[in-house]
């Protein structure tokens, strides 16, 4: 496969850039975080909220699980993004609010970061997390990440992940948004420096150079205005992987761009959650 280390046609900092191109960009993780204090207040007051469950001896390796009124459809389990450098759950708990209105538990675990461990190990992590979290919530499980969280979910989809078989026999949908399923470009971005990369680790991550758990079901979501190279790298995956899945697709989501995509998942009624959930 093709190096991208020394590529003189695109700027791989500027393709993988989404912040300069979105105004009130650096305004949004203090929003995100005080929103995702208002949840877990609530959830706490309900007695509704699992926090800090252990599944690796790692500060980082610990989630939350948030649990609806009455009894649970199933188990989402929501991977943030910050490109395995930055955030934790407690970023992110405001991404559960539709999910938990139509019944379903939700996990959202910390991880691992770069450069601290490689992104192999942090797939691993969340692995372990996708593995715990089951033993505490039954029924289906549905898999959404955002950004490298969506990397870090189509990954667990690949053929050669270590999901358990009684844990995969359960995936019902595995949901990536804004998704980077080919690593090799980013072996020529500045954040390569954390992140350690090199050719072989690059395709060894990629989800598009694995085969996939063909009967579980994906859906692709992207903003129809993110940058260029996301559009690209869900098109990439969704047709590399259709010939082998018996159910996939991919959604541009109008209007949205690389931040405003994952808002659907506060909101019962969106066209993300309805698909996250297989509402019709």
């Amino acid at each position: 496969m093709t190096d991208f280390s020394n590529s003189e046609f695109i700027d791989w900092n500027d393709a993988f850039e989404n912040g300069a191109y979105i105004p009130g960009a650096a305004l949004l993780p203090d929003k995100w975080a005080r929103l995702s204090a208002q949840l877990r207040d609530r959830q706490q007051a309900g007695g509704r909220m699992q926090a800090d469950i252990r599944y690796g001896e790692g500060e980082r390796q610990v989630l939350d699980i948030f649990h609806p009124e009455g009894e649970s459809c199933g188990l989402v389990v929501l991977v943030h993004g910050g490109y395995w450098l930055r955030f934790d759950k407690s970023n992110w708990s405001f991404l559960a609010e539709g999910c938990l209105a139509h019944g379903w538990s939700v996990a959202i675990p910390s991880y691992r970061l770069a450069p601290d461990v490689p992104i192999s190990d942090i797939t691993q992590d969340v692995a372990a997390a996708v593995q715990l979290a089951a033993q505490n919530v039954s029924g289906p499980i549905r898999l959404v990440g955002h950004s490298a969280g969506a990397h870090l979910v189509a990954r667990l989809l690949c053929a050669d992940q270590i999901l358990s078989e009684a844990v995969a026999a359960r995936l019902a949908h595995v949901v990536p948004v804004s998704g980077i399923f080919d690593l090799r470009p980013l072996q020529a971005n500045h954040m390569n420096e954390s992140l350690q990369l090199d050719l072989k680790q690059a395709v060894a991550e990629s989800p598009v150079a694995h085969q996939p758990r063909r009967a579980v079901p994906m859906t692709l979501w992207v903003g129809a205005e993110e940058r260029p190279e996301f559009l690209r790298q869900t098109r990439l995956l969704c047709e590399k992987w259709s010939a082998e899945m018996d159910h996939i697709h991919a959604c541009y989501e109008p209007g949205k761009n690389h931040f405003s995509v994952i808002d659907g998942l506060t909101r019962p009624d969106s066209a993300l959650v309805r698909a996250l959930l297989g509402i019709d």
